[in-house]
């Protein structure tokens, strides 16, 4: 099935047009800009257009709404700001995937790297888990919004920190159980510092779930390729099914990974 194209991808986000459109101020760490959205994706997920406004934001924006499997739906506060405003395609795909259940969340430590809008970190902490956030400073406003209007919904804990990738990650120690990120491989200046930051975080039995969009335009795969090339360096790689996805939010060009650390054997 084709689906019509809506600015940033046809996932979303959604509430409004022009969002997302911007370029980032320092391209170090958020989601992509929508022109390096695929326009074609199938099947299609179910979509429902927000509301505007938020009673706690301190400027114009709207509101996504993702629905969860049991109870209300997220209400996800984006702005027209620049790239990691906005709910991206690969965002919904993995919170609807940790709703699956596939990987145990409760009284688990979380963190989510270039957290954006929070949405996948968010879902995370109304499963139980203790998430952090983390995202550029510029973020934090919009992350502490989102955590207000979904905190009634959270069964864990959550909180927003600012993390800069390549810089020291000390304060985010003992290791998390699991790190979260969606659409974090776009900019090929932000593949060192990120793959610095993620050897730093991980300790052996940390599971990253990474989701990304596979993307065609401009210099997009040879990054893609690049990254994936540095990261196997120091640590193993596993591809989720499709069919292990969600049901409904589900594409055949966006994929999940998990990712361990490299087992090192002590010398004898």
């Amino acid at each position: 099935m084709e689906l019509a194209q809506v600015p940033g991808g046809p996932l979303g986000p959604m509430g409004g047009t022009g969002v997302g459109t911007e370029e980032p101020a320092s391209p170090t760490q958020t989601s992509p800009p929508s022109h390096a959205v695929s326009p074609h994706r199938s099947p299609r997920p179910h979509r429902r257009r927000g509301r505007a406004g938020s009673v706690v934001a301190a400027m114009a924006g709207f509101v996504r709404e993702l629905e969860r499997r049991a109870g209300p739906a997220l209400r996800l506060e984006q702005r027209s700001g620049g790239v990691g405003c906005v709910v991206w395609d690969a965002a919904l795909v993995l919170a609807k995937f940790l709703e699956t259940g596939a990987w145990p969340l409760s009284r688990r430590a979380v963190l989510e790297l270039g957290a954006g809008t929070g949405a996948v970190g968010i879902m995370a902490a109304t499963l139980g888990a203790d998430v952090t956030l983390t995202d550029l400073q510029e973020l934090q406003e919009l992350l502490a919004v989102n955590i207000e209007n979904n905190r009634h919904l959270v069964t864990g804990s959550v909180r927003a920190e600012v993390l800069k990738w390549g810089e020291d990650v000390s304060e985010f120690r003992p290791p998390p159980d699991y790190i979260l990120m969606a659409d974090c491989i776009y900019y090929e200046e932000s593949l060192e510092p990120l793959l610095k930051t993620l050897r730093e975080l991980t300790g052996p039995d940390t599971c990253v779930l990474c989701c990304y969009e596979q993307r065609s335009v401009g210099r997009n795969p040879e990054i893609e390729r690049r990254y994936f090339e540095l990261l196997q360096v120091d640590f193993e790689l596993e591809r989720v099914p499709l069919d292990q996805h969600d049901e409904e939010y589900r594409s055949e060009d966006i994929h999940i990974v998990t990712i361990h650390r490299k087992r090192t054997n002590s010398p004898s």
